[in-house]
This record gives structure tokens, sequence and C-alpha cells, in this order.
């Protein structure tokens, strides 16, 4: 709720088998806007508390769902009904404005949950939910999970951990949103992009996962035509090579700069 780190960027992987087990063990930060996303830390996997045993019993009493890219999983406004545990992919979640904006709230990676806060069902839900890859979920209901959690004490201290994570993270984003300038905030999103995603090129570091000029302005708060002009602005400057959904970056020290820079 998943940006975006004003943290150090760790060193970019070289290929793609490297990015992918960094993001793997980085799985429960996802991608979401905060100052320092060390800050917030991040809780453990779902199921890495349970035994085989206790892992097997919250399988059977789940549905194991696919959803293709751009599918929704839950409507802002749709009753609440449980939850959905990501084994792979990644789901976007996002706050529709009545003026129809939206702005994202986290992108979650395997391991974590989205459909919250109302887990046992109950109420609507306050925001949306939209694969924004192919993705395997395991939906729980919140009758089934109710039970669950008695059973299974460290399901229960799972689910709070998660929530209060969530929590933090869409606390850190409305203090990214209320105190940092749009620029700041496409700054600090392009380099934790880099520390995630980033891959060697010839030209620069390569942001080795695809967003859109669309996806980058809902994440900042931004319109898609404010990011289009400031991406060019700074290919223009040689901090960045855009094009399309492809975007290198040149120039870490400049953006690192900018982040604390104001309009």
């Amino acid at each position: 709720m998943q940006v975006f780190a004003a943290a150090a960027l760790a060193p970019w992987r070289a290929t793609a088998q490297s990015r992918t087990t960094a993001a793997q063990k980085k799985s429960s930060q996802s991608l979401l806007l905060t100052e320092n996303v060390r800050s917030i830390g991040g809780p453990p996997a779902l199921f890495e508390t349970l035994s085989q045993a206790e892992r097997e019993i919250v399988l059977k009493h789940g549905s194991r769902r696919v959803f293709y890219r751009g599918q929704t999983l839950f409507n802002q406004g749709s009753k609440h009904d449980g939850i959905f545990l990501i084994e792979t992919g990644r789901v976007r979640v996002f706050y529709t404005a009545p003026s129809q904006r939206e702005i994202t709230l986290a992108y979650w990676l395997p391991g974590n949950f989205v459909g919250g806060p109302e887990i046992f069902g109950g109420g609507v839900h306050q925001w949306s939910g939209v694969a924004s890859s192919n993705s395997s979920v395991v939906h729980l209901s919140g009758k089934d999970l109710r039970k669950l959690v008695v059973e299974i004490p460290n399901l229960a201290i799972g689910l709070i951990e998660g929530l209060t994570f969530k929590g933090k993270c869409y606390s850190a984003l409305a203090q990214m949103l209320g105190t940092r300038s749009i620029t700041e905030r496409l700054a600090q999103l392009l380099l934790h992009l880099v520390d995630l995603y980033g891959l060697k090129d010839p030209e620069g570091i390569l942001i080795g996962a695809a967003f859109t000029h669309t996806d980058l302005a809902h994440m900042v708060g931004a319109t898609r035509q404010w990011v289009t002009i400031s991406l060019k602005r700074l290919h223009k400057k040689n901090i960045v090579l855009s094009s399309r959904s492809r975007i290198i970056v040149r120039r870490l020290d400049v953006l690192q700069e900018m982040r604390g820079r104001k309009d």
C-alpha cells in the first residue's frame, strides 16, 4: 500500500534470476508510497508461521482462483466477503473518487493478502482490487476465516500483523500525499522502482517491470499528462530515458536530489 522508499538504494540486480530472488525476499514490502520503506517494515508472509498441517487445513477451506491481468478481484462499494491470499502475480489496490480520479494505495505481491479491513465479512469495500499481472490467489470466506482463527492461533496473529502493516502503509501514503510535492513523489517512485526492479543496461539502469504513464500517475497522485511531460523533461536532461512503458535511469544522483525539491 507496494512508493516509495527514500532509503538508500540497494545495488541493482544484474540478471532476471537474481532480481526475482530479491523480489521474493522483499515481497512483504510490496509497492507503496512512503518516506522510508524500512520505517514501516513488513510482516512475514501470512503462512510463514504455520505448520504444514495448519497450512493444509487453511487451504482446504479456501478456493483457488486465477485472475488475468486487468480482471477485478473486488470492487469499491461491493460487499465484503473474506480475503484473497496472493500466491503469484501482483494485485493493485486503489481508491476511486466521485470525480472518477484514481489513487493507487499499493501493489501487493505474493505472501500478502487483500480484501480487508473487514476480513470476517460485513460492510462494503472501501477500495477496489485488480490483478495488474496474471495472478493466482486463494479466497477464504469471512465465515470460514472466523472459524479458522479460533482453531489456529498463529493464523490470527498473522492476520493481525498483516492488518497492522496495511494500516501503517496507508498512513504513510496519506503523509506523503499531504507533505510532499508531486515532483518529489515521482522522484521517489523512480528510485524505489530501481531498487526493486533495476537491471544493468548499457544505457543505465533499466526498470525491469512495465508501468505505463497512467500507472505512475495513479501512484503519485497526478494526471497522466503531467507524468508524460515530466518524463520528457527528464529525458531531455539525460536523467532518464523513457519510451512507452520502458524507463532507463541514467542519473540516480539527480533523482535523489529531486526528491527533496519543491515544485
